[in-house]
């Protein structure tokens, strides 16, 4: 008589948000050419533009979708039918840009969100979710939809502080309290450490007295930072990754050490 074998586990996509405070961090960048990192070392990698309302990722990757998820949402399109492959090896999920109606938390972006990720977790190994800038709804709800957060910051104070408020919130309000790190256009390297040293510092003042009593404030681990490297301005005025047009630069080589730390 044959013993029964237990069916094994369904294996899921690690989903990670990729946040930051303010724009013009380099995020969209950022979570391009990791998803191309993370797929050139065997990974399945999809990226959702998260940015519902002033979605770019199309910009970067040269794209010029008939399908995005404002059709996914409508019902217009099955899921499956808006999946596009993206140079790099990597799928993506686009979103419109300018769509107004995307720009607040509706139930229906609520549901649809939960939806698609729950659907896609079985078929990649990570889901990376390019989020808008900033503490609005929409950009904290796709936040909480994800296993990992990594938020990007770069040595500007303004960059700082508001990196500084997106922590606390995160903290605060969905009691993150393992937060990924990457701090981009470093003029030197070792800069990462000292921005990272710089806002632990802040949190632990700050957010840690906000917290319920024995709660263990926020650890931000620091995952990369990454050079100011002339390299990633032509990458992006010729809209192509730059892991593929100049991966032995110091931009990319950085993105590609970001990734190892992600999936080793």
């Amino acid at each position: 008589m044959s013993v029964p074998v237990p069916n094994a586990p369904v294996r899921r996509a690690r989903t990670m948000a990729i946040t930051s405070g303010k724009g013009g961090v380099g995020k969209t960048f950022l979570s391009a050419n990791l998803a191309a990192a993370l797929a050139k070392r065997g990974q399945r990698v999809l990226v959702l533009d998260a940015d519902l309302g002033l979605a770019n990722l199309d910009v970067v990757l040269n794209l010029y979708p008939k399908v995005t998820l404002h059709d996914v949402f409508t019902g217009k399109v099955a899921l499956e039918d808006a999946i596009l492959p993206a140079p790099g090896g990597f799928s993506v999920l686009l979103a419109g840009s300018g769509l107004v109606e995307y720009s607040r938390l509706t139930p229906e972006v609520r549901d649809q969100l939960q939806r698609i990720i729950e659907t896609l977790a079985p078929r990649f190994d990570h889901i990376l979710l390019d989020t808008g800038a900033g503490i609005s709804d929409v950009v904290l709800y796709a936040v909480s939809l994800a296993d990992d957060v990594l938020v990007i910051a770069t040595p500007e104070p303004t960059s700082m502080t508001d990196a500084y408020a997106t922590i606390k919130v995160l903290a605060t309000q969905q009691q993150r309290r393992a937060i990924r790190l990457v701090v981009n256009q470093v003029g030197r390297l070792g800069e990462g450490k000292v921005i990272r040293h710089q806002l632990q510092l802040v949190v632990d003042k700050f957010v840690a007295p906000m917290l319920p009593e024995g709660s263990d404030p926020p650890v931000l681990d620091l995952v990369g930072e990454v050079l100011l490297d002339p390299s990633v301005r032509e990458a992006v005025q010729k809209r192509q990754l730059l892991l593929e047009i100049l991966p032995g630069c110091p931009a990319a080589q950085a993105v590609d050490a970001i990734a190892a730390r992600i999936a080793p």
